[in-house]
């Protein structure tokens, strides 16, 4: 009676598989279940549109508090690191985004070093990185490494300035530069194309690596390899931010008005901002795994080579740190309490086996 109120397994696969065709959608599951991580850098002059370029990206506000600082602000103000983590959750898959602002670098009049802050922010991620992998705790590693940095080129400098080509060649071996050109509204199609080709130049004179889209392979689509062949020729990607909605027609879009017209954020004739968008989402793993296998083993294998020690990076001593310590120092008293208790016990019982063998003799004796 109770055999038959089981119910009947099925196969889930047809006859003629074994099933592991299924294996796709298991990895597919646990990475939803997990979550995403993805770190952002943005660097660029101020007033280039950098925060608001992000928050039209993500649909967000990633900066909800900020203050402008004045003009005599500004003047005093060297570049410094600010770091803003949001959970993104859509259709279910959730995304911890960060982004690194990097607000002061290339507003001082001597610019020459004022990228060495973001190198030193860069290489204490791999740092931070490689000690969590070479500590106890390898399971639960928070990825801070820097995956992509947008690099803001100012529409008005007629191609990249001296400290934009320093940047770029002191950073391009450890993380990926995706070069921006910012406020495209302000320039005409001539210009722009005109532009998007003297970057192009003076990157490949200096011996820049960008990224690069990974080539296309064979059994793609064709709408895919044409989508990819579409955002290959848009980089540098001019770009217009705005998180204004309007209404243009009936049609409620995302831009900016001026009296000549409206310039949609989301229109592909008016800037590059949807091509943007969708090589950064559609390629956000191939950008993690340039990271992990490139740019971070380059890292270590140049510290393995320098046969330097794994160090804390500055500031870095963290609860995590303190935590590990405080277990190990624990279990070290655990176990030397539980010597001690065994040689007190092996006391008692010598003591113990040396009384029963003292009544024993004494009977003998009475006896």
């Amino acid at each position: 009676m109770a055999d038959s109120r089981q119910r009947q397994f099925t196969n889930p696969e047809q006859p003629g598989y074994v099933g592991f065709a299924n294996l796709p959608n298991q990895v597919h599951r646990k990475s939803v279940k997990r979550g995403f991580e993805f770190t952002l850098m943005v660097v660029g002059e101020s007033g280039l549109g950098k925060s608001t370029l992000v928050n039209s990206l993500f649909l967000t506000d990633l900066y909800p508090d900020r203050v402008i600082p004045s003009a005599l602000e500004k003047i005093k103000q060297t570049v410094r690191i600010d770091a803003s983590t949001v959970e993104i959750e859509e259709r279910g898959v959730k995304l911890r985004l960060t982004v690194v602002d990097t607000p002061g670098f290339g507003d001082s009049l001597n610019s020459a070093d004022c990228f060495i802050p973001i190198i030193q922010y860069i290489d204490d991620q791999f740092e931070r990185f490689l000690n969590d992998e070479s500590g106890l705790n390898r399971r639960h590693i928070t990825d801070n490494r820097v995956h992509c940095c947008f690099y803001f080129v100012n529409p008005s400098g007629h191609g990249l300035k001296p400290h934009d080509i320093a940047f770029m060649r002191a950073v391009h071996h450890k993380v990926n530069i995706v070069p921006v050109i910012a406020k495209a509204d302000t320039l005409t199609k001539q210009e722009v194309f005109n532009l998007k080709r003297k970057i192009l130049d003076q990157i490949d004179e200096c011996g820049i690596n960008i990224y690069s889209l990974p080539d296309c392979e064979s059994d793609e689509d064709e709408d895919f390899k044409e989508q990819s062949k579409q955002l290959r020729s848009a980089v540098p990607f001019a770009v217009i931010g705005a998180n204004t909605v309007i209404e243009v027609k009936s049609r409620k879009v995302r831009g900016r008005m001026y009296p000549w017209g409206v310039v949609e954020v989301e229109n592909p004739e008016h800037c590059d901002f949807i091509k943007l968008r969708t090589m950064l989402i559609t390629h956000m793993q191939d950008l993690q795994e340039v990271t992990q296998e490139i740019h971070y083993e380059n890292y270590r294998a140049q510290k393995i080579e320098k046969g330097e020690p794994v160090k804390k990076p500055r500031g870095t001593l963290t609860q995590t740190d303190s935590d590990r310590e405080k277990e190990l120092r624990d279990k070290d008293a655990e176990i030397q309490r539980m010597q001690q208790m065994l040689a007190k016990m092996q006391a008692e019982m010598s003591q113990q086996k040396a009384v029963q063998n003292g009544d024993s003799k004494a009977q003998d004796v009475t006896v």
